[in-house]
């Protein structure tokens, strides 16, 4: 009752407090700005577009990339994801230096400060580390998040062509946690074309390479906006660390929800969690009537661990799974979707089994596999964020693709430049976040973006390191051996020289017999000490 009690007072205090971030500033969602396509707002700081009087940012053209894509979605130009964002907007601000957001007025991940100058580095904790009251703040967090209309950002409601080509702008308010489930539905939503009909095959942030940096970005941009909410400028997320786990340990009342007492699929009464409501949950009924998630509530949230179908995943992911997968070596191959085999992106993300690297769409494996656990909200790709285990879950296999980076410290060539499906090359901005940023300015490691993982600071441990010399051995082997012929050559020839030198002082000593063997003892040793 006092730790509620403390949650109830949080919230309170903390409501007062303004919220911040998603897809279309506010400022950016009038009929005026959708007809001149240009995002550009004023920072409050100097009342300058982009801070530009404070050297923070301009406001630029968008330039895209033009790498070919794969096949997987064989139309161009009917879906407002296609060459994101410019169906909305072909001027944005571009920040310089250590500034970032949609008017330049943040600093990028890693860096704070009035100027954005003080690096910090902060660490995501297991959250069975984690003390009752970090535990008990987190869980405050989350339920203001939830009850609180962001000011700053609003969703789409229509398509760009159902704006009249933004003459008829469409966009609703929400709260700043169904924000990030709307924006995880946007990405992976189906896209209407012709008639009636959907194409299913289209997934702007899963089943191809961008997957681990969008949702590594994902991420950071929600730790960073319930920072922002809170004034916590230390909020981490949690992880939930499941290896080898036999059951859903964080489904309990003092973490994030048992289940009901008299139901499967409810959460207990118990918990806060039990009076969410979620949103964006029906993905078939928005194709049927060819209408976009607007954030209306749909009902509550949903969960039933270990009641699904055990032939599709028999079991959470072990150590042993965990390991294989990240000795794989390839980040992405083949086809670069869900049937690459022998990709760590497709084995990480569950649609290829960890021991054999061979894709199979029969089998969820590891990313996918707790999904599918979980059974509930969690189990649709599409409104899988509703579930705040989402978050834990992710900060997890977050933490495995930065123990893969580490491990084989792959170069950013490594990540495909072209031929990816739609919207998964390298230069390709996310869908569907401004301030922009590209999939391949996230394939690098946390502590470029200033945070890290308890269990990883705390032992970035032997094996790891001699797994990643050996890696680089291997692949510069053949320098290694004509460095190694070369220096016994001048081996060979040094010992000629000391030889020879030798020999000569032998004959030396012989012919001068008068001299004596040895020195005074302080000449000695300091000649001992320079010939040494």
């Amino acid at each position: 009752m006092r730790h509620r009690t403390m949650l109830f007072a949080a919230a309170a205090l903390l409501l007062v407090l303004p919220s911040v971030y998603g897809q279309f500033p506010r400022a950016c969602s009038s009929a005026e700005v959708l007809l001149s396509k240009e995002c550009c707002p004023i920072w409050s700081g100097d009342n300058s577009t982009c801070g530009e009087a404070s050297g923070r940012g301009t406001c630029q053209n968008v330039v895209l990339s033009t790498s070919p894509v794969g096949p997987q979605f064989p139309f161009s130009g009917i879906d407002d994801r296609e060459n994101w964002p410019t169906v909305f907007y072909n001027r944005t601000c571009h920040c310089e230096g250590n500034f970032m957001g949609y008017h330049c007025g943040d600093c990028k991940f890693g860096f704070t400060g009035p100027n954005c100058t003080v690096r910090r580095t902060l660490i995501r904790k297991e959250i069975f580390r984690m003390t009752s009251a970090e535990k008990d703040k987190f869980i405050a967090y989350l339920n203001l998040a939830k009850r609180t209309i962001g000011t700053d950002y609003v969703i789409a409601t229509g398509t760009y062509e159902q704006m009249n080509n933004g003459s008829n702008p469409l966009f609703a308010d929400i709260t700043v946690y169904d924000l990030f489930v709307w924006l995880h539905y946007y990405a992976s939503r189906d896209a209407f074309i012709g008639g009636d009909l959907v194409w299913r095959d289209i997934d702007f942030a899963h089943e191809a390479p961008a997957f681990l940096p969008w949702h590594r970005f994902f991420l950071l941009h929600w730790e960073h906006e319930i920072q922002k909410l809170t004034g916590d400028e230390n909020f981490t997320i949690p992880f939930w660390d499941w290896r080898d786990a036999q059951q859903c340990d964080i489904c309990a009342d003092e973490f994030l929800g048992g289940t009901h007492p008299t139901s499967n699929v409810l959460l207990s009464p118990a918990s806060f969690f039990s009076s969410w409501q979620i949103v964006c949950s029906q993905p078939e009924e928005y194709n049927r009537l060819r209408i976009l998630c607007n954030g209306t509530y749909e009902g509550p949230l949903l969960r039933s661990p270990g009641r699904h179908d055990r032939s599709r995943t028999p079991n959470i992911p072990t150590t042993a799974d965990v390991e294989a997968c990240l000795s794989i070596n390839n980040y992405d191959t083949g086809s670069m979707d869900r049937n690459a085999n022998f990709s760590f992106r497709n084995t990480m993300e569950g649609f290829a089994h960890p021991l054999t690297g061979i894709a199979n769409r029969s089998q969820s494996n590891m990313h996918n596999s707790l999904h599918v656990y979980l059974n509930g909200s969690m189990s649709s790709v599409q409104g899988s964020a509703n579930d705040p285990i989402f978050l834990l879950h992710h900060a997890f296999v977050d933490s495995l693709y930065e123990q893969w980076l580490r491990r084989h410290q792959p170069t950013l060539d490594v990540y495909p430049e072209a031929n990816a499906p739609v919207g998964h090359n390298r230069g390709y901005y996310m869908v569907p976040f401004i301030p922009l940023f590209t999939n391949g300015e996230f394939f690098t490691q946390a502590r470029n973006f200033g945070y890290d993982y308890d269990y990883l600071a705390e032992s970035d441990s032997v094996s790891d390191i001699l797994l990643r010399y050996l890696e680089e051995a291997r692949n510069i082997w053949q320098w290694l051996l004509g460095a190694a012929v070369v220096g016994g050559l001048i081996t060979v020839v040094m010992a000629t020289i000391v030889r020879c030198s030798c020999r000569r002082r032998k004959k030396r000593a012989t012919l001068e017999e008068t001299q004596p063997l040895l020195m005074e003892a302080e000449d000695y040793r300091s000649t001992y000490q320079s010939n040494l």
